[in-house]
């Protein structure tokens, strides 16, 4: 190998570092009327409404979904109606998993809990389920906002796991409510 050869691949690689550090850049953003700070992929943008029809075809699509520009990685936020309490978010993660366990009986669960983040009890399902030409992660956590349920979610394919794992974990674990 010549040393122009050497020079290139050293050149080639540092700039494959550099952009997979630069898309994992997280930024602190206010959403929900201000009622939430949580960290977001700095490059991600609010998902377009007709995005988010073609993704998410049914009526009960997320309220709010930030995306790559592919649109292939997404960070989804989801303000129900349904009524919860920090008191229910054991009985919640229960309900959680058996449903997705139901819907996905071949999915690789990574993990599953209800833990405390800044202050309030948060649970969370890891898991990678099928879809129909591929695998997803997705990293689904859920506390309770002014006496409703809230429900957030990181999801990927699964062949960008490893990238992204860490920053998904990031990302729950700065939830904050206002």
């Amino acid at each position: 190998m010549t040393m122009m050869q050497k020079h290139v691949i050293v050149l080639i690689s540092w700039m494959l570092v550099s952009w997979t550090i630069s898309t994992l850049e997280l930024e602190k953003r206010k959403i929900l009327n201000d009622k939430i700070e949580i960290l977001i992929p700095r490059e991600f943008e609010e998902m377009s409404e007709d995005m988010m029809k073609l993704k998410y075809p049914s009526e009960r699509r997320p309220t709010l979904i930030y995306t790559d520009k592919t649109g292939g990685i997404n960070v989804a936020f989801n303000y129900t109606t349904n009524r919860a309490s920090q008191q229910q978010m054991d009985s919640f993660k229960e309900s959680f998993v058996s449903t997705f366990k139901n819907l996905y009986p071949s999915a690789e669960w990574k993990g599953t809990g209800v833990k405390e983040i800044n202050g309030r009890k948060v649970g969370y399902l890891e898991l990678i389920n099928p879809a129909i030409d591929t695998k997803i992660y997705n990293l689904m956590f859920f506390t309770d906002l002014d006496g409703r349920l809230l429900l957030c979610t990181f999801n990927c394919v699964d062949e960008k796991q490893k990238e992204w794992a860490e920053s998904a974990n990031q990302i729950m674990n700065s939830l904050t409510l206002k």
